[in-house]
Parts: C-alpha cells; sequence; structure tokens
C-alpha cells in the first residue's frame, strides 16, 4: 500500500507551485479548472511517484491560529546528507523560512526544516 498524494489547500496556487517545482524538482501536471465549482488545481510529481496536489477555491479562510489536528509536516528525502546541506543553503539564501537544521534527530534522521510560502512545515531529510 502506497499513498497515493497528499493534498494542500492555498490561496497562492501559483506561487505554491513554483516553490515546489523550483526548489524540490518538482513537474506540474496542466491547471484544472472546475467552473462550476470554482475549483483550480495542480498535481505535482516527483521522480520518486510522490504527488502534491495544490488546491484552490474563492473563499479560503488563512488563520494564524495553529491547527490542533491535522497535516503536521511531510518529509522530502534527498538521498544524502550533502543534498540536505546543499538545499538547506539555498533556501536560506533565498529567504524562504528556516525553522530547525539541520541536524540529526533523536529517531535517527538528518534534517532540515523549512516552512513553505503557505507556512506549511517541510522536513528535507536523506
Amino acid at each position: 500500500m502506497t499513498i497515493e498524494h497528499i493534498a494542500i489547500w492555498t490561496n497562492q496556487l501559483e506561487k505554491l507551485k513554483n516553490f515546489y517545482c523550483q526548489y524540490f524538482g518538482a513537474t506540474s501536471g496542466e491547471k484544472y479548472y472546475n467552473p462550476k465549482k470554482q475549483f483550480t488545481s495542480y498535481f505535482l510529481s516527483f521522480s520518486s511517484g510522490a504527488r502534491l496536489e495544490l488546491m484552490h477555491k474563492p473563499g479560503l479562510i488563512a488563520t494564524e491560529e495553529s491547527p490542533s489536528v491535522g497535516l503536521a509536516h511531510f518529509a522530502i528525502s534527498l538521498g544524502s546528507t550533502e543534498e540536505v546541506d546543499r538545499l538547506t543553503q539555498e533556501l536560506q539564501q533565498a529567504g524562504i523560512h528556516h525553522v530547525d537544521g539541520p541536524r540529526r534527530t533523536g529517531d535517527g534522521y538528518y534534517e532540515s526544516t523549512f516552512l513553505d510560502p503557505d507556512g506549511n512545515l517541510i522536513e528535507i531529510t536523506v
């Protein structure tokens, strides 16, 4: 069994798509638009086969409160500590919000954590 995709609601559809394509090598599918529901989305594909769906519709409400349930973070494996270090530097130089790392976690991961443009926590790891 595998996870087919993870979906994220956003008010910045193009900005989020460009972020994941530029820094994580995602390939974007065609923009989908459902005029009846005013729903727009992209499916982004990664070389591993994983997919991320970015979704937007008018009226989404962004809050500053942290959710008590729901998606906490997702991790993208880069394959080596050198790649984690390299991308950490690149994201920092680009002004992307750096949360922590690189570091070795108690459960053995080597990781850095960042917030995407919508504030979703991303772990970049080996």
